[in-house]
């Protein structure tokens, strides 16, 4: 709150009349001072209620009016003539340029020092009560951050300081605001925030309104940035108010960020299990909260973080809802993403955000994940880049070709004898061909990647062509083995069609 110059004359024990330039009784008084200079406006900072007995008052009318004149381009809040010493009456130019700058003149019987003392008592009682409002404020604003989070402590910030707030995710994009909607103000305190990467603080004032914008966060890069405008000028209780706020979100933020992170964890566990076989995807979407189908897969890496993971992920998705939904899951070949699909693409802004190569697939089921995760990590592994499965024409017209009932059936076909037998007798015999042919029926290499001993595998081998009942060494047995074991892999998931192409 501000001291008028109207109100500076009702002070208690305050004896002042008004004499001309009533249109300036708002102007702000910061100030009582005495000054008997011919120019006192160098000595001067603005908002002085200046006292005079006239000594310094020019003698012609043009001086005098020039006088006035300075006076109230210096910001000036009045001037005051106690009369009898100097000069008996105000000069009526003096009174005719106060009405025209509106600069108010007043006939002071008050003495000066009691005027000063007034002044200063009531700047330092408004000190006091601005604390205290302070203090209220930032009691309110840490029991809306109990009860509403981030959004009740913009809306305790932006009633206590009597304005406008806004919230900004690290990049400058806006994530809330009090009142809701788009203001004209907004693009300037964008601007401000996006114009350095570094935490600092700084205020635009224009004259009409002040905006004061200010970064989030403890250490490191801003974590967001929040901006509040006011009326100019901008008082210095919204300045400790907006602090507190600032420290206020960033705790929440740290929060929110900690919560996240731990909710992804769980859920990456459960993703993981499902990957390595531990786990059917019906007991994932019975044991945690999965989108509809279909989903976008992605990998980003490798030695990405999952803490930059996570954040990227919020930052593109935008979305608290859907990003809840997606998974944020570490792997050996880079960080694997699944976002619910809705024809956007995200994989590339991840990683470019991440600043990691990556590959993408489409899902249309959760039984498709795996192989998904599979196609995107080859993809990523080839560190150029982001690339997408249909972005490689030959792979999608493959998968397009493909029925992947059909091939789930075919499979099935070839293996299950194979795969009945490991159910009565182990013995592994589907993995042992699978890396003997992908050896290109090196049988040392074979053994080696599947870590037994060569007549381990040979006798593998020769056990599924007793119960296939044809022999490796034929090469269309060999070829439909090949097909059973490797199409999955081969050809990648989220065919669009259910039938295919004529």
């Amino acid at each position: 709150m501000a001291l008028t110059t109207a109100q500076a004359m009702t002070l208690p024990g305050m004896e002042m009349r008004l004499l001309a330039g009533r249109a300036g009784l708002a102007r702000v008084v910061r100030w009582a001072h005495v000054s008997e200079l011919a120019d006192p406006v160098p000595w001067l900072r603005g908002g002085e209620l200046v006292m005079t007995i006239g000594l310094g008052l020019p003698a012609d009318g043009e001086g005098r009016r020039a006088y006035v004149e300075r006076l109230s381009g210096a910001g000036c809040a009045a001037l005051a003539f106690a009369l009898g010493e100097a000069v008996t009456e105000v000069p009526g130019d003096v009174l005719a340029a106060a009405d025209a700058c509106g600069l108010p003149v007043l006939e002071i019987l008050t003495p000066f020092i009691a005027v000063s003392e007034a002044v200063a008592r009531w700047h330092a009682d408004e000190r006091v009560r601005g604390e205290r409002r302070v203090v209220a404020a930032q009691e309110a604003m840490a029991r809306a951050a109990l009860v509403s989070g981030t959004s009740g402590i913009l809306r305790a910030l932006a009633e206590h300081a009597g304005g406008e707030v806004l919230l900004l995710d690290p990049h400058g994009g806006p994530r809330a605001s009090v009142p809701p909607g788009e203001r004209p103000w907004h693009a300037r305190a964008v601007e401000a925030a996006g114009s350095t990467a570094r935490r600092s603080a700084g205020v635009m004032d224009d004259g009409i309104e002040a905006v004061q914008v200010q970064s989030l966060g403890f250490s490191g890069p801003p974590t967001g940035w929040l901006a509040v405008r006011t009326a100019s000028p901008l008082d210095w209780h919204v300045r400790m108010l907006t602090n507190h706020a600032v420290c206020l979100l960033a705790i929440e933020l740290l929060g929110v960020r900690a919560g996240r992170a731990r909710s992804h964890a769980q859920r990456a566990a459960l993703l993981s299990a499902v990957l390595d076989g531990g786990l059917s995807t019906r007991q994932l979407g019975e044991l945690c909260s999965v989108a509809a189908p279909p989903y976008e897969v992605v990998v980003a890496g490798p030695r990405v973080p999952v803490e930059a993971a996570v954040e990227a992920l919020a930052d593109v998705v935008a979305d608290a809802e859907a990003e809840e939904l997606a998974f944020v899951c570490p792997r050996p070949e880079g960080v694997l993403f699944v976002l619910p699909d809705d024809g956007r693409r995200r994989g590339e802004e991840l990683c470019a955000r991440l600043g990691a190569a990556g590959g993408g697939c489409r899902a249309l089921s959760l039984d498709e994940l795996p192989a998904a995760a599979r196609h995107a990590a080859a993809l990523a592994g080839r560190g150029d880049g982001y690339t997408h499965v249909d972005d490689l024409e030959a792979w999608a017209l493959l998968r397009d070709a493909v029925d992947p009932e059909a091939a789930r059936r075919f499979s099935g076909a070839v293996l299950r004898p194979l795969r009945e037998y490991e159910a009565r007798h182990g013995g592994h015999l589907v993995a042992s061909v699978r890396a003997y042919l992908e050896a290109g029926e090196n049988l040392e290499i074979a053994a080696r990647r599947l870590g037994v001993h060569r007549n381990t595998l040979r006798r593998r081998l020769a056990a599924a062509e007793r119960v296939s009942g044809r022999p490796l060494t034929d090469p269309g047995h060999r070829l439909q083995l090949w097909l059973a074991v490797s199409l999955g892999d081969l050809v990648p998931p989220g065919r669009v069609t259910g039938h295919p192409p004529e």
